[in-house]
């Protein structure tokens, strides 16, 4: 089914010359800076007037505490789409994408680049380490993937240094700390440098003299806080100047303005997909805080995450498992601490794809989508890993909670307050029979088709897709769904 879907043909790097060219223009160039004016000019021009039909646009956010299956989600919708642009996180995020049997893990790159004719943008919410992207190139390379002249990353993307992983390491374990359940790679320190203004950002990585003076600048106080607080060893600021120094040569053909370049590929009718990490349970305002990501795992995350408006955003379509899963600490009502929560982790294969931790599982959970729900705007939803359930005669899924007795429609403000929930539960029947070779939602046994309508039901968002595995072709679209989004299935 998937197979004959339309190709879009890519994007004509040759038509934006001051976008896709190679090498960061200086912007203490008045040459640059007068092209530049003039290209933002023509770009607002172009998506304000009348005769230009702008690009279509879908969110892609994680409906759940991430790793729903994005990246396969993403890699389907490609087909249509011309540019992917991911909005947040960092290499801690991986996505999975199975094609023909073969395995990519993507943590950096966005998935569109597992398609010759898509171009692919790490936006500015995104933090990058520079040592993790190049290795990810390089396998990608190798792979046989075509990255140069496809990958583009923002310059004003904040870099990962070593001193941030030193920072989180020391912390995460430091006595009387509570962890969170990190990955360690200095995600969280180098979002707190951005926001306390001492980051270092990709444009500043290209500058040699800047990067000397803030790797000595920045070790001298990480060195001392570190040692002072957890006995760290220091690290030496003149052996991290000359590897990063070479790390930003060789990263320097990537880098452009990505909000002009998705903008203007927006001008001339290109349709985008913005790719979110981890998920909304997880997002730095309204995740199961102190238990989240460092970032805007949301929808709006997209806007401020890559530079493309508000207002031109189209749809929101989230990811839901069939079921739950979290990875670390923090809350979660609906987990299974018992012999079906280890069946539904061996059967999902929920163990992280960057850092292999087991996943804890539990039964869906719709109070929590519907607020997922109402926090992204989502309008579609697209149900992964319904094969999972396969076996099951009957499925429990959480229907509402109470408090002390009481129903209630709120999602806790404060961790603790999840530890008073009470799970509602109502049990679905299964239909124990096999669905991975189903390729139409007519082709689905009645009590699968019942369950989807139930989530539908009770979240007021429409089905737009099954995932009944982990392959590309393991997909069905709904019909509505690929007419709204302009998606060929035929």
């Amino acid at each position: 089914m998937l197979e004959r879907t339309h190709q879009v043909p890519p994007i004509d790097l040759h038509q934006f010359p001051s976008l896709f060219s190679s090498g960061a223009a200086s912007v203490c160039d008045p040459g640059a800076r007068f092209g530049l004016r003039r290209t933002i000019f023509q770009v607002e021009f172009e998506l304000s007037r009348g005769g230009t039909k702008r690009g279509r646009t879908a969110v892609i956010v994680g409906a759940q505490w991430g790793d729903e299956g994005k990246g396969k989600i993403v890699d389907v919708l490609t087909q249509t789409f011309s540019v992917v642009a991911r909005y947040a996180g960092g290499h801690n995020a991986g996505h999975t994408v199975i094609i023909n049997g073969k395995k990519f893990i993507l943590q950096l790159v966005p998935g569109g680049i597992l398609r010759p004719e898509c171009i692919s943008v790490v936006g500015n919410g995104v933090v990058i380490d520079p040592l993790a992207f190049l290795k990810e190139v390089a396998s990608l390379r190798s792979a046989g993937v075509k990255v140069d002249g496809n990958l583009f990353v923002s310059n004003r993307a904040q870099v990962i240094l070593p001193y941030h992983r030193m920072m989180e390491l020391g912390s995460e374990n430091a006595p009387g700390r509570v962890k969170i359940g990190t990955t360690s790679r200095g995600i969280g320190p180098s979002y707190e440098d951005k926001i306390a203004r001492r980051g270092l950002r990709v444009a500043d990585l290209l500058d040699t003299q800047l990067l000397r003076t803030h790797i000595e600048n920045a070790c001298r106080e990480k060195n001392t806080i570190a040692h002072a607080l957890f006995n760290s060893e220091p690290l030496d600021a003149d052996k991290m100047f000359r590897e990063y120094a070479d790390a930003a040569e060789q990263i320097r053909p990537f880098v452009r303005d990505t909000a002009l370049l998705l903008n203007r590929a927006l001008a001339e009718g290109k349709s985008i997909v913005f790719e979110g990490a981890q998920g909304t349970m997880l997002d730095i305002d309204h995740g199961t805080y102190p238990f989240v990501t460092s970032s805007s795992a949301t929808s709006g995350g997209a806007a401020t995450g890559t530079g493309v408006p508000p207002t031109s955003i189209d749809t929101v379509i989230g990811i839901t498992k069939a079921y739950c899963t979290r990875v670390g600490s923090g809350p979660f009502p609906s987990e299974l601490l018992d012999a079906q929560g280890e069946d539904l982790r061996k059967r999902g294969n929920e163990f992280g794809a960057v850092t292999g931790r087991p996943r804890r599982t539990g039964w869906l959970d719709l109070p929590l989508l519907r607020y997922a729900g109402m926090i992204n705007g989502i309008s579609w939803l697209v149900v992964t890993k319904l094969d999972v359930l396969d076996h099951l005669t009957e499925i429990p899924v959480c229907v509402g909670y109470k408090v002390d007795g009481k129903q209630t429609d709120e999602v806790p403000a404060q961790a603790c307050g999840y530890e008073k929930i009470e799970c509602v539960y109502r049990n679905m029947p299964g239909w124990a029979s096999p669905t991975q070779n189903i390729r139409t939602v007519e082709g689905l046994p009645k009590a699968a088709r019942e369950y989807l309508a139930f989530i539908e039901k009770e979240t007021a968002a429409r089905v737009a897709m099954i995932s009944t595995g982990p392959d590309r072709e393991q997909t069905i679209l709904v019909p509505e769904f690929i007419s709204e989004l302009e998606l060929k299935n035929c």
